[in-house]
């Protein structure tokens, strides 16, 4: 993989930019790679309020940024265009093979349409595959800018999609060997995804484990109901009645029958 954004930023795996901007800039190419953004449009996006020497400022960057592209790969620098016109600006050439995050929305849509299909074990590969693309959270490393933060907010939601849709596909194939505890992690750091709540509890209600699966809905009903003021969803109440009922198959018929097509 030549460029890495999930996570800090990478090129060609070992080579990080010390230059907080110059990351920044390189990232807002990545994320748009092939089409040209403008000077004044970068500006925009790197501060919430651009200094009156922004343009300056970037023009130099760039002479910095195409030096740091060369070190990583003789020639590389090529790959950064300047645009003429009546907004002059800058675009990066790179194919979706040679940046992590197309890699990552292809083959979490690939695995997605998998587990649709009920190939549960083609699934199971393609996400996890997709999921290891994953070395941090993205934007740790960049200014915080509301355009930066819109994009790290869309990620960080493609990236729990995916995780939900794994944990479906292990715990459809009955894989469910450390699966709580993987999902306890995700759970953690998201305690407000309802979805990820009931497949641990399914978790435990295929187990066999009636007692950890009630406790984990008395969880979830704390979490939605004091924290975010919600009335408890009736899949959420559902799945309390498989717990009670030691009935592990309406666990998984509770899981699977939940819409698996997204926008």
């Amino acid at each position: 993989m030549l460029f890495r954004i999930l996570g800090h930023l990478r090129i060609r795996e070992e080579l990080e930019l010390r230059s907080p901007l110059r990351r920044a800039i390189l990232t807002a190419l990545l994320l748009r790679p092939g089409r040209p953004v403008g000077m004044t449009e970068l500006a925009e996006l790197l501060w919430d309020d651009p200094p009156s020497s922004a343009l300056a400022n970037l023009r130099s960057h760039f002479t910095g940024l195409r030096r740091d592209l060369d070190r990583a790969q003789p020639g590389l620098s090529r790959r950064i265009t300047t645009c003429r016109g009546s907004q002059s600006g800058y675009r990066i050439e790179a194919g979706p093979n040679e940046i992590d995050l197309p890699t990552f929305v292809d083959a979490s849509r690939q695995g997605r349409n998998l587990l649709a299909r009920g190939e549960l074990d083609g699934a199971i590969a393609m996400l996890e595959g997709a999921l290891t693309l994953w070395r941090g959270p993205f934007g740790q490393d960049l200014p915080v800018t509301r355009w930066f933060d819109a994009h790290a907010t869309g990620l960080r939601n493609g990236r729990l999609d995916t995780y939900e849709d794994l944990f479906t596909a292990l715990l459809m194939a009955r894989r469910t060997e450390m699966l709580s505890y993987r999902i306890e992690t995700v759970v953690a750091e998201a305690p407000y995804r309802q979805r990820l709540w009931e497949l641990l509890a399914a978790v435990y209600c295929v187990q066999g484990d009636a007692v950890s699966a009630l406790g984990v809905l008395n969880r979830c009903r704390a979490v939605l109901v004091e924290d975010l003021g919600l009335d408890v969803p009736p899949s959420v109440e559902a799945m309390r009645g498989a717990a009670l009922t030691w009935d592990s198959e309406e666990a998984l018929r509770l899981i699977t029958r939940a819409p698996l097509a997204r926008s």
